[in-house]
């Protein structure tokens, strides 16, 4: 099984699992481990979601890989139930693995899909556990409550492994204390781990993902080298998150899409744009919680441009059932928030509407909500 030929990390929570799971890469890198990345979701390729040694894998070899996984699951699928298949994200999660393994990476830092307990990842044979984070999200699956959430995800820890905790509220940590000891694992706080260092990411929650990443390093590594974290912090490119470009206006391209993520934003946004008055730019999928997202943003924002996914664009990036919501339901969250609204339905138009109001300002433009949204802001900013 390729999963077994390298070294893992797991990686598992609400918000900051990317960032994390990029963090984490580098600091092996750095410290020379060859390290690969598994990452969700893409925005226009497949590949996206591989990296190895910091960059995205090559189209041949992440092909060569799907080649390989594909005759599997013809095979698999043959041998199920009548009306059952291996999924889609099953099947990339297989063909990340082995894409890793044809590296010969020494360790794979891999993001889970959705929850924990349930998801393609949930195969793993990890050296560490890291939870990030644990808010109300995707409830009908995980629960209700935090500590269910945080169940569902814990359910990846391995015994005699390592767990490392982010910042998460006291239920939760109980939950973890006591599922590690459960499993005769160790248990790592990242805030024990908090390097006095500059990051090149704006924000206090990039300084704390950047504790729960290096917590995660030395979990499998041991004592990191000083000025190698130094280096790291330095040198961070997170696309999409707290990503700043600067022109005329300055974009910031954030991908938050929960209220614990738009609340992290809201605390980030003015060290990132000096202090400048912001127009967003906002598109969601029909599941999440808009109205909490907008409440959280509101006293940043001066104009809400609001717009919408093409399904084409949603089916594309591996998202067949999901749909954007109205962008009159946005612009009534928005209203009720007492922000100022305008409808844009093309995404491209409404990040070009939302660049020329920043620009008339002399603020900064924000495009945030979804992953799906950040592509058309990238395209303008190349």
């Amino acid at each position: 099984m390729p999963q077994h030929r390298f070294a893992s990390i797991h990686v598992v929570g609400t918000n900051g699992k990317s960032s994390v799971t990029e963090m984490t890469a580098a600091l092996l890198e750095a410290h020379g481990r060859t390290t690969g990345a598994y990452l969700s979701p893409h925005t226009d390729r497949w590949s996206e979601r591989v990296r190895i040694g910091g960059a995205e894998i090559g189209g041949d070899d992440f092909g060569a890989a799907v080649e390989r996984v594909a005759q599997s699951v013809a095979v698999v699928n043959r041998a199920l139930d009548e009306g059952e298949s291996v999924t889609q994200f099953e099947a990339a999660t297989a063909a990340a693995f082995v894409a890793l393994a044809q590296a010969r990476v020494e360790f794979g830092v891999i993001e889970a899909g959705l929850g924990g307990r349930l998801d393609a990842t949930n195969v793993l044979p990890s050296q560490a556990t890291v939870l990030t984070s644990v808010g109300l999200e995707h409830t009908q699956w995980l629960g209700d409550t935090e500590e269910e959430i945080a169940g569902e995800k814990l359910a990846v820890l391995r015994d005699h492994s390592t767990l490392v905790l982010g910042e998460v509220a006291p239920g939760v940590r109980e939950l973890a204390e006591r599922t590690a000891g459960e499993r005769s694992s160790q248990l790592a706080m990242a805030g024990d781990h908090d390097p006095d260092v500059e990051l090149a990411v704006p924000g206090a929650y990039a300084r704390r993902n950047f504790s729960v990443a290096v917590a995660a390093a030395t979990a499998v590594l041991g004592a990191l080298d000083p000025e190698r974290v130094h280096a790291v912090a330095a040198g961070l490119e997170l696309p999409g998150r707290m990503q700043v470009i600067l022109g005329d206006p300055p974009l910031v391209l954030d991908a938050a899409h929960n209220p614990p993520g738009a609340a992290a934003l809201a605390e980030a946004l003015p060290e990132a744009v000096a202090g400048a008055p912001v127009v967003a730019c906002l598109a969601m999928l029909a599941d999440k919680d808009a109205p909490a997202v907008i409440r959280e943003l509101a006293p940043c924002l001066e104009l809400l441009v609001c717009t919408e996914l093409p399904a084409e664009q949603l089916a594309h990036a591996g998202r067949p059932a999901a749909r954007s919501l109205d962008a009159e339901q946005l612009a009534s969250a928005a209203s009720e928030a007492g922000v100022a609204t305008e409808i844009v339905r093309d995404p491209a138009d409404a990040v070009r509407r939302t660049a020329d109001e920043a620009r008339a300002r002399s603020g900064a433009a924000l495009v945030s909500g979804s992953h799906y949204l950040l592509r058309y802001a990238v395209e303008r900013g190349s």
